[in-house]
Parts: structure tokens; C-alpha cells; sequence
């Protein structure tokens, strides 16, 4: 029996389960470049790039391997332009038995894999994808009849299951949980390190020149483009992270810095969600940093929990509740997204450089993404798919099931506290104490109000005045609600005006 065995762009590992049992002598591997994956949204250049350029070297791969791999590309005679179209043609040039593919990361994409066997004729084999902690019938499991979800309950639970960072049945160094220790703004005379790039090969090369040709007009450039597009410098990357970033990610993980987008942040989601890397490698490498004395237990612990807490939560929250979780609005936003955050033109400096920095490398790390360019669409009301469709578009590390619930969960609170038990809103208090972004910008982070006051302080205040009926009630919202209480209704209502004259004016 001959075997079609699809690999998708995210799949690129050589033990991802559609793989599994391959018959070098019969079986067929078919991989696709099309055009509508590139661009359902406008993705960052950077971004195809890294993708094009990895499925090409995996098909590589495999091949030395001894598999066969009908590889379509992009700018091949006749491509359809879309998955469907290709296996169409596939299944008629190859005339498998069967097909065999592992369940997709997007829920638009499964959707189309439920087609193919009507389509084609043939019986569809959709595996398990094997390269997560917990699959999706897992996290099913774990969130049916609870009230509410966090992901800290879910994260002990991967802990003991799967024994990371513990020691018997107690989480190493007593706590789960070292937070309170990693919330540490950046000294001036702590420099970040170099961090490892790679640049790009004749393969790589040969992609950016089809994707400045095919997507002049996409966000962002190509000149610092460094991913790794290949398993061996993944795990270079990986190795770099551990020697050079780990040992102090754990106290500067939430702290920012002007021109320095990467500081001690790992650099490894792109590899990662593309599958040339596996959590559990990941996860066990920080883990031996940590027996072996070469990093601290906080730093590990804060790291783990991204890794085995935070992605397979998302992953979970977004499969359990798709395709309805798109929708949600729970905050009733509907401004449209700032046109700045395509351009990057605008006086407030810490969007500026979270957005130029974006542009640039395709890539911010959590804290900007979180407190910078979403904590403003938040404040700002923009509507939730607005900026949900901007973070998928614009970071080379975006896929929509760990990005849609990062950003309608945590972002923008869209979900109504489905995912995070509070909204992320913070005024430009925080940036000032976590960034030096604030001590160069045109406004003053002091002043709270005026001509000359940071937006992101009057934006604050009146987003609460607006959600009030909504969030007054929210216990960890009680202490800035207590303050609106004590202030008289003129002041109330010259907030509002002056967040309403910033915004219509933007």
C-alpha cells in the first residue's frame, strides 16, 4: 500500500507522527508552498522567509534519509496557490492508497484536512500531533466541569506528570512558583549579550529574493534576518540561549531596553513552533542548567513555565474552545487598529521601539508584546481581531493557536477572563519602571495630564471609567477602583475628554 504523507510548514520534525512507520519505498511525502499561507494574513517578510526556507531544508533532509518528497514550490508552474488545490494534483499524479497527516495548529487548516477525503477519494489518516506535553483530549480533560481556568493549576499538573523541576513528588526549591523574584527592571551597568545569528545560506538566499519579489509590500525587512532554518543551528540556538541568556532571564525577563529587542529572552519560539526543536528538549536543557549549577532556580522555574505552562495552556484554551473563541468581545472594543502600528511614526517612544524592533527582526519579546503594544490597543479599545490579526501577521514566532489566546486572553482581555484573571491595563508607571524607553520620549511619564502627559496615563484612567460596570467588581482591580471612588465628577469627565481628544486624533 502506497502512503501520501503530508507535512505541513509547522511540522517539521523528523518524528512528527504523520512520518511515523514511512516506507522509503513506497511512501511519498508531499510538502506545499502556497500562496495563500502567506498571505490569509500579510505576513512580516522575515516571517516567510524562516518558514519557506525551513521546509526546504527539511525536504532536504529527508531526502538524504532516502525518503522520497514531492516538494511543490511557490513559484512552480501550475501551483494552485492553495493546500486543497495541491493535494488534488498530488493525489492524482501519485495515486496513493491513502493519505496520512498530522492533525494541524490552525483550526482554518483542519477544516480543509476534513475535506480531503470527500475530495479526493481516498481514506484520510489525520494522527495526533506527539510534539506537545499534552494533547488536546488532555487539556479537554483537565479544563471539564471547572469553574474557572488558570494556567498555574494546569502547569503544577504538567510538572508532576511529566517530572520537570521536581524533586519526588515536591516542586524543586519548595515553590512552583518564582515570579516575585523575576520582576527586576535592567541596571545600566548589566549589558546584554550577544546573542547567536545565523546568516542566511544559499537556500535561505534564494527564498528572500522569491519573497521580495512576491511580497514587496509586506511589513518589515530582510536585512537582519538570522533565524535558524534547520535542526542543527536550532539547537546551536538553543545551546547559546542556555550559556548566555538563562542565567539572567529569570530576574530581567520583564524588563525593556532601547535597541536591545532580544536582552536575555531564549529566541527559540520560532524554531520551536516550527518543530525544529521539541518543548521536551528544551525544557530538560534548562533543566540540566540548572542541576549543573550553571543557572539559578528562578530563572529555570520562569522559563519551564513558558514552555511547559504557558504554550500548552494556550494550545489547550484555543483548540477546547475554537472556532467561538475568535469572536469574543468581551470589552465591546471596535476602534480600529492605529495605522503607527504599521509604520512605527509616533511620538510615544515605547511604541516606537517595540513596533520599529518588530519590524526589524520580526520579533518583541513577551513584556513589550504584553505591556507595550497591547497594553495600548487595551486601553485604546481596539477591536480585538484587529490586533489579533496584527500579532499574527508581524512576529516570526506566530501561529494562531498560540498567538490568538495570547492576544484576545491576555492582551486585550477579549474573553472576559477566560485565560487571565484581570486585564493587563497599566499606565505609563510601569513602562517608566521597567524600560528606559520613557527618559527620551517627548512626553513626560510624570505628568498625567496635559499637552505634555504620556497618553498611556489618561488612557489608563479612562478605560477603568468606561469598564467600570464591567470590571468594578473584579477583586484584584479593587485598589485603582477605591482610587477613581475618591475623585470628584469633573476631574471623571476631564479624563475622558482628553483620552478622547488623543484618540480621535491619532
Amino acid at each position: 500500500m502506497s502512503v501520501l504523507r503530508i507535512i505541513l510548514g509547522d511540522q517539521l520534525s523528523f518524528d512528527i507522527s504523520a512520518l511515523a512507520g514511512v516506507d522509503a519505498a513506497r511512501d511519498i511525502v508531499l510538502m506545499m508552498e502556497v500562496m495563500e499561507e502567506n498571505t490569509y494574513v500579510r505576513h512580516h517578510k522575515q516571517k516567510i522567509v524562516l518558514v519557506l526556507s525551513a521546509m526546504r531544508h527539511f525536504a532536504d533532509q529527508l531526502r538524504r534519509r532516502g525518503v522520497s518528497v514531492d516538494y511543490v514550490q511557490l513559484d512552480a508552474p501550475n501551483n494552485g496557490g492553495n493546500l486543497t488545490t495541491e493535494i488534488q494534483r498530488a493525489v492524482a499524479r501519485h495515486a496513493p492508497d491513502c493519505l496520512v497527516v498530522t492533525e494541524p495548529g490552525e483550526w482554518r487548516v483542519q477544516a480543509m484536512v476534513e475535506s480531503w477525503e470527500a475530495m479526493t477519494g481516498r481514506p484520510v489518516e489525520v494522527r495526533a500531533d506527539n510534539r506537545f506535553f499534552a494533547s488536546r483530549s488532555r487539556f479537554a480533560q483537565w479544563a471539564r466541569g471547572r469553574r474557572t481556568w488558570r494556567m498555574e493549576h494546569f502547569y503544577r499538573e504538567m510538572r508532576r506528570e511529566h517530572a520537570i523541576l521536581m524533586e519526588g513528588d515536591q516542586p524543586a526549591g519548595g515553590e512552583w512558583n518564582f515570579d516575585s523574584e523575576n520582576r527586576k527592571p535592567l541596571p545600566a551597568s548589566i549589558l546584554p549579550p550577544d546573542r547567536l545569528r545565523f546568516a542566511p545560506d544559499e537556500t535561505t538566499r534564494e527564498v528572500m529574493a522569491l519573497v521580495e519579489q512576491r511580497f514587496s509590500d509586506h511589513f518589515g525587512g530582510l536585512e537582519e534576518f538570522g533565524w535558524p532554518v534547520n535542526r542543527p543551528d536550532a539547537l546551536r540556538a538553543l545551546e547559546n540561549f542556555i550559556a548566555v541568556g538563562l542565567p539572567r532571564f529569570g530576574d530581567y525577563q520583564d524588563a525593556m531596553k532601547a535597541r536591545a529587542p532580544f536582552l536575555f529572552h531564549s529566541l527559540v519560539a520560532p524554531a520551536l513552533n516550527l518543530g525544529l526543536v521539541s518543548p521536551r528538549e528544551v525544557c530538560r536543557a534548562a533543566e540540566a542548567a540548572w542541576r549543573s549549577g550553571a543557572a539559578p532556580l528562578n530563572a529555570v522555574e520562569g522559563f519551564v513555565r513558558q514552555i511547559l505552562g504557558w504554550r500548552e495552556y494556550v494550545r489547550g484554551v484555543y483548540w477546547t474552545l475554537m472556532p467561538e473563541y475568535e469572536g469574543r468581545n468581551a470589552l465591546q472594543a471596535t476602534r480600529k487598529l492605529p495605522a503607527f502600528y504599521w509604520t512605527g511614526d509616533t511620538p510615544m517612544r515605547c511604541l516606537r521601539e517595540a513596533i520599529g524592533g518588530t519590524a526589524r527582526y520580526a520579533y518583541s519579546h513577551h513584556i513589550q508584546r504584553l505591556m507595550v503594544t497591547g497594553n495600548f490597543a487595551l486601553l485604546a479599545g481596539v477591536a480585538p481581531r484587529e490586533i489579533e490579526r496584527w500579532y499574527l501577521a508581524v512576529y516570526a514566532d506566530a501561529f494562531e493557536w498560540v498567538e490568538m489566546p495570547n492576544t484576545l486572553g491576555m492582551a486585550v482581555y477579549a474573553d472576559g477572563g477566560q485565560m487571565a484573571s484581570k486585564p493587563y491595563a497599566a499606565s505609563g508607571a510601569y513602562i517608566d519602571r521597567m524600560s528606559d524607553f520613557c527618559s527620551e520620549c517627548v512626553y513626560d511619564v510624570k505628568q498625567k495630564m496635559g499637552p505634555k502627559a504620556c497618553p498611556f496615563n489618561y488612557l489608563y484612567w479612562a478605560f477603568l471609567i468606561r469598564q467600570k460596570d464591567r470590571l468594578a467588581s473584579n477583586p484584584r482591580l479593587a485598589m485603582p477602583y477605591r482610587t477613581l471612588a475618591g475623585w470628584p465628577p469633573e476631574r471623571l469627565t476631564a479624563i475622558l475628554a482628553e483620552a478622547d481628544g488623543f484618540l480621535d486624533g491619532m
